[in-house]
């Protein structure tokens, strides 16, 4: 039998509707948004699962699902990302949040559902995976999960066990005793210290975090200890940090369960954050849905996500993992070809995409005139693409370092001694393959055509 990383919490489904707001209503003074693209993922502690299982063979999401619309989509996209689902009752409705973006902006959030845990009764699969669990993170979004009588009775039993790590919610439910770590943001910490909250719960370890300050720790042997951030790819001013709280709380389960101590894990837990949050956050967790109705059916399956995600998850798949890279500011036909000559290198394709601060430096103020995400969503629906991760750096050299793929391909009149990274590549056994570009083609030229 093997041994699951077993997620507990309060899912959700959430849903963002993308658009463009160039004028204002005739009838209020509020921006009109024109939608175009409408994005679903699983959110909660179905989040935090279908990050798990990006890194894990095998995750185990003991949650409450309600037989709805919204529930039935929330189960595909987790069923989807590779998540077992042990499914509690649920009375009323599958919570949903839907946010109206604009620009890369927040403009409302609606919020619709009132689903909690129905019954007493638990569900034999989920005694059984919290049995079999090596760690178990609980994600706590305040809607009766963690307030289950038999489940906070197994749960501070194998706490016993294996690591148990708790991410609380205000309106939740105090985390049981004797967890591994509780991690706590600042609101919920309501400006207590992380030690007071470590006695409070009885808890081996507190981690108040702190969003790009780093995090807070206090452990039972008295430690106390702030930790920054260490060198990551910095995020931009309009960096998405939906979902940054679970990424935290699971790389902290995943390095406590490989024996890492308290410090050392939430360090890995606080660089984690910081990529998943530079990469372009839950964006890569998304699935395409249908403007005036929840549902559709993916168009993608490429993987968007921090390097090393991305490494592990490729890498399990086995064969030649094959990489390239740079802007794809507006994709064209040469690009196109590039990026199939590239996959049939190899068994898999990742594409290194330059964010928009990388852009700005290598190109100017005036580029990209395609945000990060929108390029990497367009590189995504290539079917030759197995993945992309977004890099803020002007050369890729850091995640090649991390990749270390058997091929880095690039196009253009370069030659070996042209490409800084060419040196990494070769480093660790990788062939560098130069692939003429064709003639013709190039997005500056159409860019500078567009605005003539």
């Amino acid at each position: 039998m093997t041994e699951p990383l077993v997620i507990v919490g309060d899912s959700m489904l959430d849903v963002d509707i993308e658009g463009s707001a160039t004028r204002l209503s005739p009838e209020a003074p509020v921006p009109v948004v024109d939608a175009d693209r409408v994005w679903e993922r699983p959110g909660g502690a179905g989040l935090a699962a279908v990050l798990a299982a990006r890194v894990e063979s095998e995750v185990v999401l003991v949650t409450a699902v309600a037989d709805d619309t919204d529930g039935q989509r929330l189960a595909e996209l987790l069923t989807a990302s590779g998540v077992t689902v042990v499914a509690l009752p649920m009375a009323g409705s599958t919570v949903c949040k839907t946010r109206i973006r604009a620009s890369g902006q927040s403009m409302l959030r609606l919020d619709r559902g009132d689903g909690i845990v129905a019954g007493k009764d638990l569900p034999a699969e989920a005694a059984d995976a919290l049995g079999r669990a090596r760690a178990i993170c609980v994600a706590d979004y305040g809607h009766g999960v963690s307030a289950h009588p038999g489940l906070r009775r197994l749960l501070e039993h194998n706490g016993n066990r294996v690591p148990l790590v708790w991410d609380p919610h205000p309106r939740g439910a105090q985390p049981v005793p004797g967890c591994w770590l509780v991690t706590p943001n600042q609101v919920e910490a309501q400006q207590n210290s992380a030690e007071t909250l470590r006695r409070h719960w009885r808890a081996r370890a507190v981690s108040v975090t702190l969003g790009e300050r780093g995090a807070a720790v206090s452990t039972e042997d008295g430690r106390v200890a702030d930790i920054t951030v260490p060198f990551t790819p910095a995020a931009s001013a309009r960096s998405d940090t939906c979902g940054a709280g679970d990424r935290f709380a699971v790389a902290a389960t995943l390095s406590l369960a490989e024996g890492k101590s308290t410090v050392e894990a939430v360090t890995e837990a606080v660089c984690a954050a910081s990529r998943f949050v530079a990469a372009g956050g839950a964006v890569g967790v998304s699935a395409p849905g249908r403007i005036g109705s929840i549902g559709g059916s993916p168009e993608f399956t490429a993987v968007l996500g921090e390097v090393t995600e991305v490494r592990d998850r490729l890498r399990r798949r086995g064969g030649r993992l094959v990489a390239t890279g740079g802007c794809f500011d507006l994709l064209h036909t040469g690009h196109v070809r590039l990026l199939h000559r590239a996959r049939q290198l190899g068994d898999t394709l990742v594409v290194l995409l330059n964010s928009d601060t990388s852009v700005r430096a290598l190109k100017g103020a005036s580029r990209p005139v395609m945000s990060q995400a929108d390029r990497a969503r367009v590189l995504c629906a290539l079917a030759c693409v197995d993945a992309v991760v977004i890099f803020d750096e002007t050369s890729p050299e850091y995640q090649l370092e991390q990749l270390r793929p058997d091929a880095w391909v690039k196009g253009g009149d370069y030659t070996g001694a042209d490409l800084p990274e060419a040196a990494v590549v070769r480093s660790h056994g990788g062939d560098v393959v130069l692939l003429p570009t064709i003639a013709g083609y190039s997005s500056s030229k159409l860019i500078a055509a567009m605005r003539s």
